[in-house]
């Protein structure tokens, strides 16, 4: 019975590494796509637009990143036109995987919703919701050798990216968000933008055991928010909540299939180094916490961490309909090593 039951906790680890750990296919390096992107995106510019996007690698700008809808340096998607807004879009979709640029795209367009939404001057409102009010950044000079970085940010999303020599070396922080986070129009109208990173996460909490439930359930108040938006680097305390290793096997995979939906989000070989990143550090030593009531519609909070990333998900504003959610580099983001 005892090699049994060990037989099948291994099945079920391998299984849960296969989800987590899966490696990327053969597909084109995305900084050389992202380079290319970006020099046929400035190519597109007048050269106001082209000084208006451009910063040197040193800039101060280029860690100075946010999600809360304020005015930006660089330039907006709304300015552009005809070609240059196409190849606008294509620089951003070179930065993420079809269904990163999906929710990236889905993320935006709640503007539009929030525009029709909200009461007051029509023209403010429009200034302040516009699905177009993204703003792209260039820093340094896209070129095969050498560094450089960019950026595509705006309410709700900020995207960043560090390349040398055509490689990526810093793909964070990465953030996105949803307000309304549920938005149900009637019946086969039901979107939930960021939906399945709340409902795995809670899944989690809901197959805690008592004791686990000890370790796991942090408090049952949420925080207002994410700890260090707008902030550089990533808070580097020590993890807290239940461990991988004392997880059942059913929380396991729960836990692979929540990671994979925060992976899937960058192009292939990102998402197959932040695995490898992973898997090398140890499984054991990724934890899950949890704040606030356990009911949907209840403001909650929740964090994964382990010693290469950190997950921060965050749901309390607007009656628990407003989601930031990120992931960082515990090593450091923007290629500054902690």
């Amino acid at each position: 019975m005892k090699l049994r039951k060990a037989g099948v906790a291994g099945c079920v680890v391998m299984a849960m590494a296969a989800i987590l750990l899966g490696q990327a296919g053969d597909k084109p390096k995305s900084g050389v796509k992202m380079t290319t992107a970006a020099q046929a995106f400035l190519k597109q510019l007048t050269a106001e637009q082209r000084d208006q996007a451009s910063f040197s690698y040193a800039d101060p700008e280029r860690l100075n990143w946010h999600f809360i809808p304020r005015e930006r340096k660089g330039l907006a998607l709304k300015d552009l036109e005809g070609a240059a807004l196409k190849t606008a879009n294509q620089f951003i979709a070179s930065g993420l995987s079809d269904a990163g640029y999906d929710q990236a795209l889905n993320v935006m367009s709640l503007e539009e919703l929030l525009y029709l939404l909200e009461s007051g001057d029509r023209d403010q409102r429009r200034s302040r919701r516009d699905p177009q009010k993204y703003y792209l950044s260039v820093f340094g000079k896209p070129s095969k050798q050498g560094v450089w970085g960019w950026r595509v940010e705006g309410h709700h999303l900020s995207l960043n990216y560090t390349i040398k020599d055509g490689i990526v070396i810093a793909s964070t922080p990465e953030f996105f968000g949803a307000n309304p986070g549920t938005v149900n129009a009637g019946p086969g109208r039901f979107i939930r933008v960021l939906g399945p990173e709340e409902d795995l996460a809670r899944q989690i909490l809901k197959l805690c055991t008592p004791d686990q439930e000890k370790v796991a359930w942090i408090e049952k108040k949420a925080p207002r928010d994410l700890r260090g938006g707008g902030v550089a680097q990533p808070e580097t305390t020590a993890p807290v909540g239940l461990a991988f290793s004392k997880m059942t096997a059913d929380q396991k995979k729960l836990l692979g299939q929540l990671l994979s939906e925060y992976l899937k989000n960058m192009p292939a070989d990102i998402e197959g180094e932040r695995r490898t990143a992973i898997k090398q550090a140890g499984l054991d030593g990724v934890h899950f916490a949890w704040w606030g009531p356990a009911d949907r519609d209840q403001p909650h909070y929740y964090r994964v961490q382990g010693p290469t990333f950190l997950i921060e998900y965050n749901n309390t504003q607007n009656q628990a309909n407003h989601v930031h959610s990120i992931w960082r580099d515990m090593s450091g983001d923007f290629n500054v090593r902690l």
